[in-house]
């Protein structure tokens, strides 16, 4: 097997394992509160991550690491897994999984909207016209196919959705001038997140018993989602002779995420889930592709 069709297994893994999340998600916060599963789901992530780590054979690397970069890493930690999940689970509680993970998709986009403060990055036309499609379908799926009504199913819900979307591409930002290694910097964020997840858990009543139901989904969240599925894109990634080939697979996630909701989950699909999702998708398309008079292809 060739680098590149490695790339393709570990990509395609890791964009099937992507599409279980939404309805992991649902299932799992029907037993547990977005605080209990950020907690229990970073346990099982740091353990997964720890055991990658060891069968690396780089866990003796782990004290000098953490010694050498704890201020990132319980900056970036607070970011990501703890606000990010905790203010994404909120979402997930308050919406449809449908309308959760559509709006979710976002993310790339709003990365490069905030690039321009953040980095001092021009915004360019497409990008702009990329920002109108993507935002036109949020206001489709959070208005349920009547965007001139602006009457929200759930104001609340839309708002954390969005929020995560910020959180996620800040943290991706910021984490772009990183030197640590990935696997040993995500490893060391989850380590001293799980502190601060505690003292909220504690502080908000949350550390109360829960069903075993609960845990075996928040174990299913953290070890994949959080945790192994990381790995896998990153050797997908390494791997690869073409970036380009791997990333545009997460296209494929929204739709297998789809019909793993309306199974799992068992949530009609809306029609506005899918005009508004098609919007996002082409918004994201729009911004990648090379469109002569709006931005110079590519080399």
């Amino acid at each position: 097997m060739t680098s590149q069709h490695k790339a393709y297994v570990f990509g395609l893994s890791a964009v099937l394992a992507w599409s279980t999340v939404a309805s992991a998600f649902k299932l799992s916060l029907a037993h547990l509160s977005p605080a209990q599963l950020v907690l229990y789901a970073s346990v099982f992530s740091l353990l997964s991550l720890l055991a990658i780590l060891g069968w690396q054979g780089r866990l003796a690397s782990l004290p000098a690491a953490l010694r050498q970069h704890w201020r990132r890493s319980a900056i970036l930690g607070a970011v990501n897994p703890f606000a990010y999940y905790l203010i994404l689970f909120q979402a997930y509680d308050l919406l449809p999984a449908q309308e959760a993970q559509a709006i979710n998709y976002t993310w790339a986009l709003t990365m490069t909207l905030l690039a321009v403060p953040v980095l001092g990055q021009k915004l360019k036309l497409q990008d702009s016209l990329a920002a109108l499609v993507c935002y036109s379908g949020v206001l489709t799926i959070a208005t349920r196919g009547a965007p001139l009504a602006l009457n929200f199913s759930n104001l609340g819900g839309v708002g954390f959705a969005l929020l995560s979307t910020l959180l996620w591409a800040g943290y991706w930002l910021f984490n772009a001038k990183d030197e640590r290694e990935p696997v040993m910097g995500l490893t060391l964020n989850f380590l001293l997140s799980l502190p601060l997840t505690l003292i909220w858990c504690a502080a908000t009543g949350e550390l109360t018993p829960v069903a075993w139901q609960g845990i075996a989904g928040a174990a299913y969240v953290g070890a994949l989602e959080m945790g192994f599925t990381f790995v896998l894109w990153l050797s997908a990634m390494k791997l690869t002779s073409s970036t380009a080939r791997i990333a545009n697979l997460i296209f494929l996630s929204p739709m297998l995420s789809l019909v793993l909701i309306s199974t799992l989950l068992g949530e009609p699909i809306l029609p506005s889930t899918l005009t508004g999702l098609g919007l996002i998708l082409g918004g994201l398309l729009l911004q990648k592709l090379p469109i002569p008079g709006l931005r110079p292809a590519r080399a």
